[in-house]
């Protein structure tokens, strides 16, 4: 893999990423509707604008991956602090992608250092890597781990030493959707809340408690339950779920980062030594 390959993964990262800020409507999340009345309060533009600077970042994590080749306590260390310095650059330009960058840096590294691996194979990778302490992270908790420890949710970290079930479960859903003719846009929508109907959003528990968490949850489920946002019922069902996220002013921003995460995946070209005879 040569440095422009580096980088066209991280393109390809953040693309994923700005499909999944450009689908609508996302409760409880920003999207191109007019955000004056949004919970968020970030503008999408502004988002889209920001999004654009994890591309040095997310190159730069996809070139010490491929150098390193294996998943090393060495490797975990330099892309924690790739990220950080990524996060400040990101901040800068008007920030809201913290949660991207750690399940994208993850996934993109995983790419750069197994780049036949795709799907489970690429979660299983990212896995290995996330397996390993960052031993030059910040001493000081972080708000994710904070909420983590206090009602044992598995968190961002958790989620990715487990694999990315949720990456996994939103291109299972992603691919059934496909297979049943549904327009792309609801194909999305429907991987989006079903990673919501059970992810252990550290930032919902934060902001609204295990009860805020669990009323999202069957938010998210009503709404497929209802026959998916394909559907009459299920369309319904999704902007009342939508309403009462805004008036409530709870944000699922977990579940936004890993379905940019499962689209990353689900873009990666299928390579021939991979396709079965």
């Amino acid at each position: 893999m040569s440095s422009r390959e580096d980088e066209t993964l991280a393109r390809a990262a953040v693309a994923a990423l700005t499909r999944q800020l450009e689908l609508m409507p996302k409760p409880g999340l920003p999207d191109p509707r007019d955000l004056g009345a949004r919970i968020t309060r970030q503008d999408h533009r502004a988002l889209r604008w920001s999004a654009k600077t994890l591309v040095p970042g997310l190159t730069a994590m996809a070139a010490c991956a491929r150098r390193n080749g294996a998943a090393t306590p060495e490797l975990r260390a330099e892309l924690g602090a790739i990220g950080r310095c990524t996060e400040h650059s990101t901040r800068l330009a008007g920030g809201g992608h913290r949660g991207a960058t750690w399940v994208l840096g993850l996934l993109v590294a995983a790419a750069a250092m197994d780049p036949g691996a795709r799907g489970r194979e690429l979660a299983a990778t990212a896995k290995k890597i996330a397996a390993h302490p960052d031993r030059r992270a910040p001493r000081r908790p972080s708000r994710g781990s904070s909420v983590s420890a206090k009602y044992g949710a598995a968190g961002a970290r958790g989620e990715a030493r487990a694999g990315f079930p949720h990456v996994r479960r939103a291109l299972d859903v992603l691919a059934k959707a496909r297979t049943a003719g549904t327009p792309e846009a609801d194909a999305r929508l429907d991987a989006l809340l079903t990673v919501m109907s059970t992810l252990q959003d550290t930032e919902l528990l934060y902001t609204a408690g295990p009860h805020g968490l669990r009323h999202v949850q069957a938010g998210a489920r009503g709404v497929m339950d209802a026959g998916g946002t394909g559907s009459a019922a299920g369309r319904a069902a999704l902007d009342a779920f939508d309403v009462d996220l805004q008036e409530r002013g709870w944000s699922p921003r977990g579940s936004g980062s890993l379905l940019a995460g499962a689209l990353f995946v689900d873009a990666l070209p299928v390579t021939a030594a991979r396709v079965p005879v």
